[in-house]
């Protein structure tokens, strides 16, 4: 049996175990996928050291990691693969001989989902929204494809200037701005991406002014759950072009089902099961 989960708060809906479980079962494995959802348990984020403690012993082969502990288990791991430290967050834990290895699939997710679903889109100065974790992922993606401008937008202004630090390391020459959600100027931006969980369910609304968003952008957000938020609505209604989450999650989650079974998985079989 493989025992594998996800770490994270407001993850109840969450469609992970049965991605992950109907694709084993296609391969005829055993695992089982379980949902520890910090803010449902009660638990407080001090308590991420000690539950992955629990996992470890309980014999967990691996787990996934969401919002908001991305970054926060950086320093409860033993070793980073080159995916994470390339984007300085983890979304996927491999235990290894009871050591604990990060890895990111959230990077590679985001940008092939991109490439597919807005092909040729303009990426002259691209506006993202939120700079935690899943944004770190992303902004890396879109330098990687080469953004000319990456407006970084965040309410948590030391971790924005944090991110466009690490950045500027990783992918040198790149233009990198902050910007608060109140200050940013959308008006000749190409494209914007919302990197937050705001319009996911459970924290409904809009991560930036419907005003803000105009015709000649493309609006992608990594959300999935539901697959049309609120901004995707918005957005279409005025006649950009949009891109949800489903492409990213299934990415990601196809390649976290490979390192932590060492199976490869159908990313078109678990598109289908998420549709």
């Amino acid at each position: 049996m493989i025992r594998t989960g996800l770490l994270g708060r407001s993850i109840l809906a969450s469609r992970s175990p049965e991605l992950h479980e109907k694709e084993a079962e296609a391969q005829g494995l055993s695992l089982t996928y379980e949902l520890f959802d910090f803010s449902a348990r009660g638990w407080p984020d001090e308590d991420l050291a000690s539950v992955m403690r629990t996992l470890v012993a309980d014999g967990f082969r691996g787990f996934n990691v969401t919002y908001p502990f991305k970054q926060a288990v950086v320093p409860l791991l033993d070793h980073l693969d080159e995916s994470a430290l390339a984007v300085g967050a983890v979304n996927t834990v491999a235990v290894r001989d009871g050591a604990l290895i990060g890895y990111n699939t959230d990077m590679p997710g985001f940008r092939g989902s991109f490439l597919a679903a807005l092909p040729g889109a303009a990426t002259g100065r691209i506006v993202q929204l939120g700079a935690g974790g899943a944004g770190a992922a992303v902004a890396s993606a879109l330098l990687s494809i080469g953004v000319g401008r990456l407006d970084l937008v965040d309410v948590d202004q030391p971790r924005a200037t944090s991110l466009a630090s690490e950045l500027a390391t990783r992918f040198p020459g790149s233009d990198i701005h902050i910007a608060t959600p109140d200050s940013i100027d959308t008006a000749t931006a190409d494209g914007i991406v919302n990197a937050t969980p705001v319009g996911m369910v459970g924290k409904a609304g809009m991560p930036l002014g419907a005003d803000r968003i105009l015709p000649t952008h493309w609006v992608a957000d990594i959300i999935y759950f539901p697959p049309e938020t609120e901004l995707l609505r918005v957005a279409r209604a005025k006649g950009c072009r949009t891109m949800n989450g489903v492409g990213m999650v299934v990415g990601q989650a196809a390649r976290a089902f490979e390192i932590i079974t060492g199976h490869k998985a159908d990313s078109a079989r678990m598109a289908t099961t998420l549709r």
